[in-house]
C-alpha cells in the first residue's frame, strides 16, 4: 500500500514538475493594443530578440474587447473583457471567480501601470500602483524599485500609452497623415509601441543586474489587439489577437506555437509556479505544458474556442442586422428576431456580448459554441428563405 501512495505522489508531482528548472517568479509585462504584426512592421529588436529566446505565438486570442459601461457587467468590472478573463482564467465571468494574483495566497504579488482602468481586477495584489499620471517609462522605473524591494512571485507591468495612442488615432487623428492608420507617417502609435520595446529591454537588462533573470520567466503581450484603424472595436478581428512571446527560466527556445488563448495565460502562470489553477469551471483555461523546454510540442492540441466564439458573435451580429433591415419588408421576421431572444420561445437563445455574465448557463465551453451554432443555423435558414419569396 504504502509503495502504491508514493507511486501516486510521484505521478502527481511530475504533472506539475515537468520542466527543467522552477522559476522563482513570473512577470506579464503588457504593451497595451500591439497589433498582431507589430513586431515585424516596427522598430522592436528587443521583442524580436526575445522570440529566438523562448516561445513565440505570432497571435494570441482573446475574447472580443467590447468595454460597455452599462448593463449587469460594467456593475463590477472596470476594463474590457479579456481582462477579468485573463485573471480568472476562464470566459465564465462571475464576481466570485478567483484572480490569479489570489491563488498565491501569504505571498507578495504587483500590479503597476499608468490607468486606473483595472482597478477590477486587482483585487488581491499586495502591491497595487495605478496612477494615471505616471509616464510608461515611470511604469518600468515603479517596477524596479518594487523589485528591489519586494520579492513578488507575480508581477503584472503594463504600459498603457500605445493603445491610448491607438484610440488617439481612431477618434481624433483627421487631417493628419496617419489618420485612421496605426502605421501612418508620424504615427504616435508607433511612437509609443517603440518606446514600449525599448523600456521592455531596459526592464531585462535590470533584472539582469540584479540577479533576477535566471530565475524569471518573461511574458510579453498585450491584453488586446488593436484595428489597423486605430482602438480596439469589437467586430474587427484584428482587435482579438496580440503577439505573445515566454521566455526565461524552463522555457523552451526557438519554438514557435501556432495558436494560444489568452485564458489559458493565468492556468499556465499557476503551473509554472507549482500552484492551484484560479478556476476549473467549464470556460477555463488549460495550462499550456508545450511552453516548456521539458514538454514536446509536436503533439500540441489546439483549442480554437474563444476564436470560434468571436467568430459567432461577430456572425450573429450581422445577421441580426440583416435580418432588422429585412424585416421592414417581410414583417414576420420581427417575431422571429424577438423570439431568438426571448427564453420563452427560444429554451437557450444566443450567448452573445450582452448577455456575458450568463455565459456560465451554457456549462461549459464546448455546450456555448454547439448552443450557438444552432441559433446561428436558424438564422441563416430564415433570411436564405427570404431571398427566395
Amino acid at each position: 500500500m504504502n509503495y502504491k501512495i508514493m507511486f501516486l505522489i510521484m505521478i502527481l508531482s511530475a504533472d506539475r514538475l515537468t520542466y527543467a528548472q522552477m522559476p522563482q517568479r513570473v512577470i506579464l509585462f503588457m504593451i497595451d493594443g500591439m497589433h498582431w504584426e507589430a513586431p515585424q512592421k516596427l522598430d522592436m529588436p528587443v521583442f524580436n530578440s526575445l522570440i529566438k529566446e523562448g516561445v513565440y505565438i505570432r497571435k494570441s486570442y482573446m475574447i472580443i474587447p467590447h468595454h460597455p459601461t452599462v448593463g449587469d457587467y460594467s456593475k463590477y468590472n472596470s476594463c474590457s473583457f479579456p481582462n477579468p478573463m485573463l485573471h480568472a482564467g476562464t470566459v465564465f465571468v462571475r464576481p466570485e471567480n478567483k484572480y490569479i494574483q489570489e491563488v498565491f495566497s501569504g505571498k507578495q504579488t504587483a500590479f503597476i501601470v499608468n490607468t486606473a482602468a483595472y482597478r477590477s481586477v486587482a483585487r488581491g495584489f499586495t502591491t497595487q500602483i495605478m496612477d494615471v499620471s505616471l509616464t510608461d517609462r515611470q511604469v518600468v522605473e515603479q517596477a524596479m524599485s518594487v523589485l528591489k524591494e519586494q520579492c513578488p512571485v507575480f508581477m503584472r507591468v503594463h504600459l498603457q500609452t500605445p493603445g491610448e495612442m491607438g484610440t488617439l488615432i481612431a477618434v481624433n487623428s483627421a487631417g493628419k497623415p496617419y489618420s485612421r492608420d496605426i502605421y501612418g507617417k508620424g504615427s504616435p502609435y508607433v511612437e509609443a509601441v517603440e518606446q514600449a520595446d525599448r523600456l521592455l529591454g531596459e526592464f531585462i537588462a535590470f533584472l539582469k543586474e540584479e540577479g533576477k533573470w535566471e530565475g524569471t520567466v518573461l511574458i510579453v503581450t498585450s491584453d488586446h489587439g488593436q484595428s489597423r484603424i486605430g482602438w480596439h472595436p469589437l467586430f474587427d478581428e484584428e482587435s482579438w489577437a496580440t503577439p505573445l512571446v515566454f521566455v526565461g527560466a524552463g522555457i523552451a527556445r526557438g519554438r514557435e506555437l501556432s495558436y494560444f488563448e489568452h485564458t489559458d495565460l493565468a492556468p499556465t502562470i499557476a503551473w509554472l509556479l507549482g500552484a492551484n489553477v484560479p478556476n476549473s469551471d467549464g470556460g477555463a483555461g488549460i495550462p499550456v505544458k508545450e511552453i516548456t523546454e521539458g514538454t514536446a510540442a509536436s503533439d500540441y492540441h489546439l483549442r480554437m474556442y474563444i476564436k470560434t466564439l468571436n467568430q459567432q458573435i461577430k456572425e450573429f451580429n450581422i445577421l441580426k442586422s440583416q435580418m432588422i433591415l429585412r424585416a421592414e419588408k417581410e414583417r414576420y421576421l420581427s417575431n422571429t428576431i424577438a423570439a431568438l431572444e426571448n427564453g420563452n420561445l427560444t429554451p437557450e437563445p444566443f450567448y452573445h456580448q450582452d448577455r456575458i455574465t450568463d455565459w456560465h448557463n451554457a456549462g461549459s465551453f464546448c455546450h456555448l459554441i454547439e448552443a450557438n451554432e444552432k441559433i446561428l443555423q436558424q438564422m441563416r435558414k430564415e433570411l436564405k428563405f427570404t431571398q427566395l419569396l
